[in-house]
């Protein structure tokens, strides 16, 4: 019998079914967009329905997951298996890639935060951390900081993976659909191009946010192109981890993780500097250098060759055809 391991990736084995494909993007889009209609209404992302709205957007593409389940029948069967959700084995492989999938996100964006600093792209102060605490005493105005500043960054550090697991709470809503349903509908058409187009649409799905200036203060159609250009470069990495762990478990942890790694540069930012996050954030420019490099090296050392773990690539996609 084959298992997971060394099941072989054969694009002959099931055809991508496209109806169910095109559905499910109309559905996770166009239901992202209602949810975030009171904000175009009203107020943008100064509205006080925001804090409510971008979480429960992150929930549209599971409301289409399940709806072309069960509308197409896509998968037909063994639907666990096919969004990686189960099963949760082998035990040593899975935890291997969830730690990867909590600690990979931290260390590309602090390091390109770095990075940014040294090649004078974002001026930074790693010593008395001035911008961190301009932000909280505008936080607080009149309250002294209740521990030294250096003290309350190392908390800020430590906390990150918490901060990453409960934000997978609602990373899962959008990875159920990305890298579980999406990832595993496109598989037969080969690797690369499932991880570029998922990525490509993740992108275009938060433009309803992007366009009212959400991540980097641009709301217009070259905001829209940061995101996109972000989505893809971390949707190769999150797609190795579906992929290679064979579950959808990774993914999520990972993007939880970047959720909550994503301010950093703001912790170490010097006093009265302004970031560019088109350049400098956790989806910006420099970013997608760091995760490149990161992506050649899986590919150089063969993690991206076809007999991957690819147990969803065999799944039977129902009569949907």
């Amino acid at each position: 019998m084959k298992t997971a391991e060394n099941m072989p990736l054969a694009t002959g084995a099931a055809r991508v079914p496209w109806l169910a494909v095109v559905t499910f993007v109309a559905l996770a889009c166009g239901t992202a967009w209602l949810v975030t209609l009171p904000l175009w209404l009203e107020g943008g992302l100064a509205s006080p329905w925001a804090a409510a709205l971008l979480p429960l957007m992150m929930m549209t593409p599971a409301v289409a997951t399940v709806i072309v389940l069960f509308v197409f029948r896509v998968p037909g069967h063994e639907r666990a298996a096919f969004l990686g959700l189960w099963p949760l084995r082998p035990v040593g492989r899975l935890l291997l890639f969830l730690a990867l999938g909590l600690f990979l996100p931290m260390i590309v964006v602090i390091a390109a935060a770095l990075v940014a600093g040294a090649l004078g792209l974002v001026r930074l102060d790693l010593i008395s951390f001035s911008g961190f605490a301009d932000q909280l005493a505008a936080a607080a105005p009149g309250a002294a900081p209740a521990l030294p500043i250096q003290v309350l960054v190392i908390v800020q550090m430590v906390a990150l993976p918490i901060g990453a697991i409960i934000n997978s709470v609602f990373a899962l809503g959008e990875e159920l659909g990305w890298r579980g349903w999406l990832h595993s509908a496109l598989l037969p058409l080969g690797v690369w191009p499932t991880l570029l187009i998922t990525g490509v649409i993740w992108g275009l799905w938060h433009a309803p946010l992007i366009l009212l200036g959400y991540n980097f203060g641009r709301p217009d159609l070259g905001g829209l192109a940061f995101m996109v250009g972000g989505c893809v470069a971390w949707g190769v990495l999150l797609g190795w981890l579906r992929l290679r762990s064979a579950s959808l478990w990774p993914a999520v942890l990972a993007h939880g993780s970047l959720n909550a790694v994503g301010g950093v540069v703001l912790v170490f930012i010097a006093s009265g500097e302004v970031a560019d996050m088109a350049i400098v954030g956790p989806l910006g420019v420099v970013v997608w250098v760091m995760l490149a490099v990161c992506v050649a090296v899986i590919a150089l050392v063969g993690q991206f060759r076809r007999g991957a773990p690819a147990t969803v690539a065999r799944v039977d996609t129902g009569a949907a055809r």
